[in-house]
């Protein structure tokens, strides 16, 4: 897997959604969270700018979810209901981009994953801080 990606197209599961997204730090950022919603939807997510998701197709099917604060948004498709990315309520100028939407890109392409602490959320406590690390091993079969 190349780590040093820097614009790559995505979609949701059906295709009606389409985008470019232009990483911050290639597929170096990719991470998850313990918030309710993360641990409910299990994506990991990758880094953007705030002007760096540009929907290029499916715009009007795009609906967005805000929950506790409504400090965060997160986007999804209408027809398939697959997360695309959110605005981050712990950095309100980056997106969090779901990497199984990234073409060529899958979650298990990932041996660890960084696992923030969602629950005890930077912006009331204060500190980031690592929940733990997701490991995936594929089997030999």
């Amino acid at each position: 897997m190349r780590e040093d990606v820097d614009t790559i197209e995505g979609a949701c599961h059906c295709g009606t959604v389409r985008f470019t997204a232009r990483l911050s730090d290639g597929l170096r950022t990719a991470r998850r969270c313990t918030c309710s919603l993360c641990r409910m939807r299990g994506a990991v997510a990758v880094s953007a700018e705030l002007g760096g998701v540009t929907v290029t197709a499916g715009a009007e099917a795009l609906t967005s979810y805000r929950f506790n604060t409504g400090a965060a948004q997160h986007w999804f498709c209408s027809v398939c209901g697959v997360y695309t990315h959110h605005q981050r309520r712990s950095n309100p100028n980056q997106y969090g981009v779901n990497v199984a939407c990234l073409d060529g890109v899958s979650p298990f392409d990932f041996a660890e994953v960084v696992v923030m602490d969602g629950v005890a959320h930077p912006t009331d406590t204060g500190r980031s801080r690592v929940a733990g690390v997701l490991r995936y091993t594929a089997s030999d079969e």
